[in-house]
C-alpha cells in the first residue's frame, strides 16, 4: 500500500502494534533441516544453555539483538498466525481447510472477518496452505476467460511473493501448475504447464476471484469449485512418499506472540525457514538470546534484567518504525511497490517486509496490484468520522487507469477491519460505476462520512465509522501510469 501517516496516526498505530521499523538486517548461507530440527527433543533450554557455549549477551547486547530479531522475524510469526487459524486450528472460527487442501469462501469479506487485517472485499478468497516437505503439489485452474480478474498469489513462510498464477500465465485458459519446495529436484512432469518453486517447505496459495456484483456469486462459486490441488504422486499415478514428521509448532496465542513469547514462536518456525544469502550472522546472534531453530525458548528462565532487555528491544523496533514513518512514508519515499514482492525485489530490506506484514500482510506485488492508502486528509490531518465529513472527487477522465478493476475500501482505524454499517457497503469499485451519480462535469464524487449524506448522494456514500479510519485505493492489473505514478490520485477533502 501507499502510505502517508500523520504524527497522531503514527502514535495510534504504534499503540496498536502497527509498526514499521527502519532497519536492514543481515542474513547468511546454509540451511536448517526441518526434519532434524522438528524431531529435536523438546527439552526447554535457558538462553545460556541454548547459546552452545558462546558468551551470554549483556542486557544492552540482548536488547539490540531483540530489536533486530523482531524486525526480521515478525513477518514469519504473523504469517504463522494466519496459517494456524486457517489450517491448523480446526475448531477455530477462521479455519478453512487442513494443509494441502483448498478452502473456499463463497463470499467477500465483511466486518466479521478478522483473521487478516485490511482485507479486500472485492474478490472472494480461496486458501491453500501447503506442506511441501513430502512432495510437490499440483494445482489445476479452470478456464477463467478474459473479463474476470483472478490470481493465485504464492507466498513463502518469509512472506515473499515468489510467484503468481494469473491471466498473464493462463491467458484465460485452463492450466496445471506444480508448486515445489526447496528440496525437490525433479523435472517438469508431463501434463504440467509450469513449475513454481518455494524457498520454504511451508507456503501459502491465496486465491482471488473477482465478483462483478452480488448476482454474480453463483458464477464465482462454480469457478472456486474447479480449483483443484493434489500431490504430485496422485497426479502422476505413483506411490506416495513417506509422510514427514508432524509440524512441531505451538498453538498461536496473540498475547504471547506480541510479547516476549514472540521469540518462542520464532524459534519454532525457523526450521521451516531455510537460510539463504547472508543470514548466518543474524542466526548466530539469535542463538545468543536463546532463539535456536526447533528448541523451545524458555521465557520463564529469563532474569528480570534479561526480560526487560528483550521487551525494550521490541519497543526499540517500534520506535524505529515511528522514525521511519516520519522520514520515509510521510515523505512519499516508500510505497506498496517497495513493501511486497520476491526475495530478489526486497533485496534483504527487512524494514519493508516488516512494514508490509504490520500494515497489510499478503499485499500484492506492484505488477499485480497497486495500493494507495489515505491516512490523512489534504491538509495532512488524520481521518476521523466523528469530527469531519470528506469527499474524493474524480474528474470525468480521471478515474484510476486499470486493466482489471479498481476499488476504494473503508477501514476502521482501530481494528483495521471493515466498517459495519446499515447499507452493508464496505467499498465503491469500478463495477459499480453505472449505479453512481455523476457530477455536472461528468466526474464522480464519493462521500466518506459517518452520517448519511442524503438520499440524492446515498449511491456515492462510503460509510465511515464515528472515529478514526483509513481508506485504501486498490487497482488490480493497474496500467503503467499508475505504477509509475504518472496518474495522480485525488486528495481527500474535508467538507464539514
Amino acid at each position: 500500500m501507499h502510505f502517508r501517516v500523520s504524527r497522531l496516526e503514527t502514535a495510534m498505530r504504534i499503540s496498536l502494534a502497527i509498526l514499521l521499523p527502519a532497519l536492514m538486517l543481515f542474513g547468511g548461507c546454509g540451511r536448517d533441516d526441518p526434519e532434524s530440527s522438528s524431531a529435536a527433543p523438546a527439552t526447554t533450554q535457558s538462553a545460556a544453555e541454548a547459546t552452545g557455549g558462546t558468551a551470554m549477551p549483556t542486557p544492552e547486547e540482548a536488547r539490540a539483538i531483540a530489536k533486530d530479531a523482531y524486525i526480521w522475524g515478525f513477518p514469519i510469526v504473523e504469517n504463522y498466525k494466519t496459517l494456524y487459524q486457517q489450517a491448523l486450528d480446526e475448531g477455530g472460527s477462521n479455519f478453512h481447510a487442513p494443509l494441502n487442501r483448498i478452502g473456499n469462501l463463497a463470499s467477500v469479506a465483511t466486518p466479521k472477518d478478522a483473521a487478516i487485517i485490511t482485507p479486500n472485499s472485492d474478490t472472494p478468497y480461496s486458501f491453500l496452505w501447503m506442506d511441501l516437505r513430502p512432495e510437490p503439489l499440483v494445482l489445476s485452474i479452470p478456464e477463467m476467460g478474459t473479463d474476470r480478474y483472478f490470481s493465485v498469489q504464492l507466498i513463502d513462510l518469509y512472506t515473499f511473493n515468489f510467484a503468481y498464477i494469473n491471466a498473464a500465465v493462463t491467458h484465460g485458459k485452463a492450466g496445471t501448475y506444480l508448486i515445489a519446495g526447496p528440496d525437490w529436484t525433479g523435472d517438469t512432469p508431463k501434463g504440467v504447464d509450469k513449475v513454481f518453486r518455494s524457498q520454504t517447505p511451508i507456503a501459502y496459495g491465496l486465491f482471488r476471484t473477482q465478483l462483478f456484483s452480488p448476482g454474480d456469486l453463483d458464477n464465482v462459486k462454480r469457478l472456486q469449485a474447479q480449483y483443484k490441488v493434489q500431490p504430485l504422486s496422485a497426479f502422476s499415478g505413483v506411490p506416495a512418499p513417506a509422510s514427514p514428521p508432524a509440524l512441531n509448532l505451538p498453538p498461536y496465542d496473540g498475547e504471547k506472540a506480541n510479547g516476549v513469547g514472540f521469540f518462542n514462536y520464532l524459534a519454532a518456525l525457523l526450521p521451516y525457514a531455510p537460510m539463504t544469502g547472508d543470514e548466518t550472522s543474524l542466526r548466530d546472534r539469535l542463538a545468543r538470546i536463546g532463539v535456536v531453530p526447533g528448541k523451545p525458548f524458555d521465557e520463564a528462565a529469563l532474569s528480570p534484567a534479561m526480560r526487560k532487555a528483550l521487551t525494550d528491544g521490541i519497543a526499540d523496533a517500534n520506535k524505529e518504525l515511528e522514525n521511519f514513518t516520519a522520514t520515509q512514508i510521510n515523505t512519499d519515499k516508500v510505497s506498496s511497490a517497495d513493501l511486497f514482492g520476491t526475495r530478489e525485489h526486497l533485496k534483504g530490506n527487512a524494514i519493508y517486509r516488516f512494514a508490509g506484514a504490520k500494515l497489510g500482510i499478503y499485499g500484492n506485488s506492484a505488477s499485480e496490484a497497486d495500493y494507495q492508502s489515505y491516512f490523512v486528509d489534504a491538509k495532512g490531518q488524520p481521518l476521523d468520522g466523528s469530527i469531519h465529513d470528506y469527499v474524493l472527487r474524480f474528474p470525468k477522465d480521471g478515474l484510476p487507469p486499470t486493466n482489471g478493476f479498481w476499488s476504494i475500501t473503508m477501514y476502521d482505524g482501530k481494528s483495521k477491519l471493515l466498517v459495519d454499517n446499515a447499507l452493508d457497503r464496505y467499498l465503491i469499485n469500478s463495477p459499480m460505476l453505472e449505479g453512481l451519480r455523476r457530477d455536472a462535469d461528468g466526474g464522480i464524487t464519493i462521500h466518506l462520512q459517518h452520517a448519511p449524506p442524503g438520499k440524492d448522494k446515498e449511491s456515492n456514500w462510503l460509510p465511515a465509522p464515528s472515529g478514526p479510519f483509513y481508506v485504501v485505493l486498490r487497482n488490480y492489473s493497474p496500467k503503467a501510469e499508475v505504477i509509475d505514478r504518472t496518474w495522480k490520485r485525488p486528495a481527500l477533502e474535508v467538507v464539514r
